[in-house]
């Protein structure tokens, strides 16, 4: 008999891990536990770096996986970064790494931008897309024109080795929008070609 993964609560989130995943995660998880001892909520803190894994976790692994794999689950954690000590750095898990603001074609619905913005401003996706869909009826239609705007403004961020795969409809928009940039002379954004 040989175990082949271990299923994990990680907060609100269940996944299964092989082996290595799961002692990379218990390591990266005891480390941030041993951190956080000073700070007066350590169990709040550590609930949101266990969402914070499952989501990245989650989000880099096929539709047809199961099982996160080190694969997944290092730049998973790449991403997010150590835990600060308080008084030793940042205020926050996220303010030592650099934003920038981007469409993400790789679980994008259309072309990215709701996705890249929700990453940017450290919303929540889906209620970035109901507002979208909101403005979309208050504005009589008018928001289709900011869209299209940000689709042709936004920079793509690079896709992800291994990452989910990108969609019909991202990807046409993603092929259609570099090809517009290269007639416009638009490099990037802000960037024209002289």
């Amino acid at each position: 008999m040989q175990r082949i993964a271990t299923t994990v609560r990680l907060n609100r989130s269940v996944l299964q891990f092989d082996d290595t995943a799961y002692a990379r995660l218990e390591r990266y998880l005891a480390e941030s536990t041993s951190l956080l001892e000073a700070d007066p909520e350590p169990q709040e803190i550590l609930a949101d770096l266990e969402q914070a894994v499952a989501d990245q976790c989650t989000r880099r692994m096929r539709p047809e996986q199961t099982v996160v794999t080190l694969a997944e689950l290092e730049p998973a954690l790449q991403e997010i970064g150590s835990v600060q000590a308080p008084g030793s750095g940042p205020a926050s898990l996220h303010e030592a790494t650099p934003r920038s603001l981007q469409q993400v074609s790789q679980g994008a619905v259309i072309s990215g931008v709701c996705l890249g913005l929700a990453r940017y401003f450290r919303l929540d996706v889906t209620l970035l897309r109901v507002i979208s869909v909101l403005l979309l009826l208050g504005t009589g239609g008018a928001m289709v024109l900011v869209y299209f705007g940000l689709m042709l403004l936004l920079p793509y961020a690079p896709l992800e080795v291994g990452g989910a795969r990108v969609r019909w409809l991202p990807a046409k928009c993603r092929a259609f929008m570099e090809y517009l940039r290269a007639k416009l002379g638009v490099d990037g954004p802000g960037k024209i070609a002289a």
